[in-house]
């Protein structure tokens, strides 16, 4: 496969598709963009909020130099945001679902940034009820992705034995156009395993519920309608959650109609590759999954899938010590790291041909 750059982001590809004879093979032309999904680890900002437990985010558990740490945060955020998709695509992400944000503020800082200023991403947040304050949000260049429509919907879980509600992230629905296409985005963090992955899982599997029903909802009016499911999902490729309630399959030609395909899936089992680690194990909890329309193989008049991966670039893992090879995060021993996050950024790469 030859790649040649273009201007605006529009690149040849010479792609050989089965069943063309010799002559039929030739060059084509297609725009591409990036789809992406980040744990930005702990984006607070310095003001103690009443309204939530934010004493209990690294950064105002610091008792000197917080300001000068945010700065570093933010500028260290913009770096890998700028950076993911751009050895392909010429270009940042068109579209980037993140977590683990304490407000819209934090956002406006990071879009702002010297990286990504030029790019003029809008913002679509929603405060949720977490306890610790953070939730999800998505990014969008507003030359490339014009929303239509957004909404948040919660996530009811209980206590196994108070039962007690929980209070954990919303779930961020947009609906909008991707350079022409109408495309839906469902941005997600699940629950945690804390407590134990066995305890904590049908807090997962209430999550992939509420995402499964977007999925439905949206199916019931157009069964053709190109869905992402992205996020921290805090489970695997192949727990319940994923392959049970959202029954995302790994191979494509086994994707039906309405069902929904994870690449990830086949990292994880066949690649051993993983997001994030812990106690010398990888997970794969970072994933963006989606709907059949956008593997069809023979017709790119509108976007397709291209390929997915995992932004695991070099600057992003520890060097040396007890955790080289992990993600290298923020913040560690109680301080700043002046790393990024705990967790890799995964993308996936659209492709539509551009008809002269």
């Amino acid at each position: 496969m030859k790649l040649i750059h273009f201007p605006f982001a529009i690149f040849c590809f010479l792609i050989t598709f089965s069943g063309f004879s010799q002559e039929e093979k030739k060059e084509k032309r297609f725009k591409i963009h990036t789809v992406a999904f980040y744990n930005l680890e702990n984006l607070f900002d310095t003001i103690n909020d009443t309204t939530k437990f934010d004493e209990a985010s690294p950064i105002m558990e610091m008792k000197a130099n917080r300001e000068e740490v945010y700065v570093k945060k933010v500028k260290n955020m913009a770096r890998v945001i700028a950076d993911i998709g751009a050895d392909v695509t010429g270009n940042t992400p068109a579209v980037i679902g993140v977590c683990e944000v304490e407000n819209r503020q934090v956002l406006v800082d990071v879009v702002n940034d010297p990286l990504l200023l030029a790019k003029d991403y809008g913002i679509i947040h929603y405060e949720s009820p977490d306890a610790r304050g953070i939730d999800v949000a998505l990014l969008y260049q507003k030359s490339l992705f014009k929303p239509i429509s957004h909404g948040s919907y919660e996530v009811k879980i209980y206590d196994n034995k108070t039962r007690k509600r929980k209070h954990t992230r919303d779930q961020l629905l947009v609906s909008g156009e991707l350079d022409g296409d109408l495309i839906h985005v469902i941005v997600n963090h699940w629950p945690s395993r804390s407590g134990g992955e066995a305890r904590s899982r049908p807090n997962r599997v209430a999550a992939a519920g509420v995402s499964k029903y977007l999925k439905d909802s949206l199916m019931v009016k157009d069964p053709y309608a190109k869905i992402f499911i992205m996020g921290d999902l805090n489970d695997d490729p192949t727990n319940e959650s994923v392959k049970g309630v959202l029954n995302a399959k790994n191979n494509k030609e086994d994707v039906e109609l309405k069902d929904i395909y994870n690449p990830y899936e086949n990292m994880f089992t066949k690649k051993g590759l993983g997001t994030t680690a812990y106690r010398d194990a990888w997970s794969l909890f970072d994933q963006i999954m989606f709907t059949k329309e956008l593997i069809k193989k023979d017709d790119y008049s509108s976007f397709r899938f291209y390929r997915a991966g995992i932004h695991n670039k070099q600057y992003l893992t520890n060097k040396r010590g007890r955790w080289k090879g992990y993600p290298f995060r923020s913040f560690a021993d109680g301080g700043f790291s002046d790393g990024f996050s705990d967790h890799f950024p995964v993308y996936v790469h659209l492709i539509k041909e551009v008809v002269e």
